[in-house]
């Protein structure tokens, strides 16, 4: 059975967040979107949904985490090689993101992240298909 994926973040600024997002790649699913919200599709089932903050508080009675404190969620996508890893993590950078950590290189699998413009964590990792855990 498919499953979609849709994961939903608070932001400050819509179209600044769009912005960024568009910079990375991504596109947008007009269905979805609005002046309060937009569909960033990642993949055919995973959608992130960026709501206005005032938007998202329509949905949940509690309140907002503030990034600058505290991380709500790790947000963690695979990428196809290393390479693509620290590509995304460049071009997020150039458009105003920062990196909280310096990349990890386990051999088999390597990763690396950013904050995002209202301080959402993302993680890009990649997974070497031909390692074989030993027991």
């Amino acid at each position: 059975m498919a499953t979609k994926v849709f994961i939903n973040l608070p932001v400050k600024d819509l179209n600044a967040t769009n912005e960024f997002f568009t910079k990375l790649g991504y596109q947008f699913n007009s269905q979805f979107s609005n002046d309060k919200a937009t569909c960033m599709v990642v993949s055919e089932h995973i959608y992130i949904m960026l709501l206005v903050e005032d938007f998202f508080k329509g949905f949940t009675n509690s309140a907002i985490c503030d990034t600058s404190k505290s991380n709500e969620v790790i947000v963690c996508l695979s990428a196809d090689s290393r390479e693509a890893v620290d590509e995304i993590v460049k071009k997020a950078v150039d458009a105003g993101a920062t990196t909280p950590s310096a990349p990890q290189d386990h051999g088999f699998m390597y990763g690396y992240g950013f904050t995002d413009l209202d301080g959402h964590l993302w993680e890009f990792s990649y997974m070497d298909p031909t390692y074989v855990h030993q027991a």
